[in-house]
């Protein structure tokens, strides 16, 4: 498969890949079917969709690298083919019309569709919705190492290509919204919040200053950075929940919270934190607030919407992720469970994790992602203070960024001076 997707057109390939693995035809005498014949004497069908993957995914990757799509999306139905469900007295035949099968109902077969799904041109189910974040579905994929580094390395490639889609069309939209002179002229929004993602971003984009979430996240770095485990998990705790907003539900909430790290790897209570620590304490939060046993929503993810104000638990993510900007492949291998368990509802009834998923995308766009958005006031008559923000005045510019490593985003942030804010103090 490397040998001939590098010379052969894409039509000839997929004959040749049928010929190999539905009907058992030496083609090129090349003695390839042989080896395919020898997985199937010894019935190691665990090889032989080990093989079959191999040769998907270095069809995927060779075809998506010169921007052939469609042999992809041909590639995926071949397994669509009711001829694979012929009756056949052969016994060879019929054990591999059983395995492609299998195969076929797997999920290793709803991840290959993955691949192709950006593509269909078909009407949308009424569940398609879940497809809208590929990006995320395909986190499961390249952090799996027990997958071949072909599907890996694919995954990878693809969902990075939809993340800098989104960042670039989001940006774009933000630029054209603003200077659209009629309602017909505007651009496509891509997002699912309609007109009121400019709100959103610009209420985003206006926590800026001493209380940002990078300047609070620095400050609550370098206060505990030579703490025991104990005291990091109290500062950890009293960090998340400052500026959630006081309520009987925030109470509930911090109370939650405290009873799971109270108990989390308490070995390690008397010992001086480190990165390693702060990964694996991380790592475990995530987990606590979006899905513990990778299937069902954790509680704590159904508290933390249950309000219908899903921001709030976007935010504590992100600051999560702004501590410890290892754990992002991680909670986006969480969000994919989440939109797993999710995607057979249709989207009418499951609009507030879809709000969720939309608010999550461009929270950590605009905070996570290498472009800088400021909010530029408009009528510069009257000096604004950050209490009466009025945001109808400003307008978004977008620029692209380095993204800096976390020990220096102290520099990137403005009158930044930890002894003026001490987090366990304010919150």
């Amino acid at each position: 498969m490397l040998d001939i997707v590098k010379k052969w057109p894409p039509e000839e390939v997929l004959l040749e890949f049928k010929r190999l693995f539905f009907y058992q035809i030496d083609s090129t005498g090349s003695g390839t079917i042989y080896a395919v014949y020898d997985l199937i004497f010894d019935n190691d069908e665990t090889e032989f969709r080990n093989t079959l993957k191999r040769c998907c995914y270095i069809l995927v990757n060779n075809w998506d690298a010169t921007r052939h799509y469609k042999p992809i999306q041909q590639l995926i139905r071949l397994f669509e083919d009711s001829t694979l469900k012929h009756q056949t007295i052969s016994p060879t035949l019929k054990r591999l019309q059983i395995w492609i099968e299998s195969f076929r109902n797997s999920k290793d077969y709803q991840d290959l569709k993955l691949f192709a799904s950006r593509y269909d041109e078909q009407q949308p189910t009424q569940t398609a919705w879940a497809h809208r974040y590929t990006s995320y579905l395909l986190v499961p994929q390249f952090v799996d190492l027990e997958n071949p580094i072909e599907q890996r390395e694919a995954a990878r490639t693809l969902a990075k290509r939809l993340k800098d889609r989104f960042k670039f069309d989001l940006a774009m939209y933000i630029v054209r919204s603003q200077t659209a002179k009629s309602p017909e002229k505007a651009p496509k929004n891509p997002t699912e919040l309609g007109e009121n993602v400019l709100l959103l971003i610009k209420t985003i984009v206006a926590k800026r200053g001493q209380y940002s979430h990078a300047n609070l996240a620095n400050i609550f770095l370098q206060q505990t950075q030579d703490l025991s485990y104990q005291e990091f998990k109290n500062g950890l705790q009293k960090y998340l929940i400052f500026s959630v907003e006081k309520s009987a539900f925030a109470e509930i909430f911090q109370a939650r919270l405290a009873e799971k790290l109270d108990t989390l790897y308490q070995d390690y209570d008397q010992e001086i934190i480190s990165s390693a620590l702060i990964l694996r304490t991380c790592n475990r939060v995530i987990e606590y607030l979006t899905t513990e046993n990778r299937q069902e929503p954790s509680s704590l993810f159904i508290l933390l919407l249950s309000p219908g104000n899903p921001m709030t638990l976007v935010i504590v993510l992100l600051k999560l992720i702004l501590i410890c900007r290892n754990s992002r492949t991680h909670l986006e291998a969480k969000v994919a469970e989440l939109i797993r368990y999710y995607e057979n509802y249709p989207e009418n009834e499951c609009r507030w994790i879809v709000n969720f998923l939309e608010i999550f995308n461009v929270t950590f766009t605009i905070y996570a992602e290498n472009v800088h958005y400021n909010l530029v006031k408009m009528d510069k008559s009257e000096p604004s203070t950050q209490k009466d923000l009025v945001l109808e005045d400003y307008r978004i510019f977008a620029q692209t960024k380095p993204i800096p490593a976390l020990d220096n985003m102290a520099e990137r942030e403005e009158n930044l001076n930890s002894s003026d804010l001490s987090i366990a103090d304010e919150a």
